[in-house]
């Protein structure tokens, strides 16, 4: 629950810089629908987030987490962009419900941020399973690393999966 001074904090953060955040995010993405989503996105962010009265600096604070954002926002229209080709691109004519295709892409929104947080070898290693198909062995061999090595990331990377569905 919000401390009363958070929540002042956060009304007296609003109140003096929405316009500027707003009208920052507009120059930043070119599109005034967007820049209110991120601009909303970004103080329901610092609402829930540690207590607004410690923030010094409001419009450096608002900066990252919108910058923040707007990647977040780009990462999920790309893995949507890549999702809906792949559908394109499949032969066989295939019906899923607009509700079906959210929840698929937040999936894979969420399997991408896990990987992003498990390092680039880990990261590599699972693309090369998962997309490529290539066995453990074909990995280690391609990045010379052990069988061990890739054993370890693929159950860390199928871990940091499971984690992500059990909590979906």
């Amino acid at each position: 629950m919000a401390l009363p001074s958070h929540t002042v904090a956060v009304q007296h953060i609003y109140e003096q810089h929405h316009s500027w955040l707003h009208s920052w995010l507009k120059g930043k993405l070119h599109n005034a629908c967007d820049a209110a989503d991120v601009a909303h996105d970004t103080f329901l962010r610092i609402l829930g987030g540690r207590n607004a009265t410690q923030i010094l600096e409001p419009r450096d604070y608002l900066a990252t987490v919108a910058r923040g954002l707007v990647i977040d926002r780009y990462r999920r229209r790309a893995i949507e962009q890549a999702y809906l080709q792949t559908l394109a691109d499949r032969p066989e004519a295939i019906a899923i419900s607009e509700e079906d295709k959210a929840i698929i892409i937040e999936t894979l929104v969420a399997v991408d941020k896990a990987l992003c947080g498990l390092g680039e070898r880990a990261r590599r290693i699972f693309m090369l399973s998962q997309v490529e198909g290539l066995t453990y062995q074909q990995i280690a061999d391609q990045l010379r690393v052990s069988l061990t090595t890739v054993k370890k990331h693929m159950v860390r990377a199928l871990t940091e999966c499971a984690l992500i569905m059990a909590g979906m």
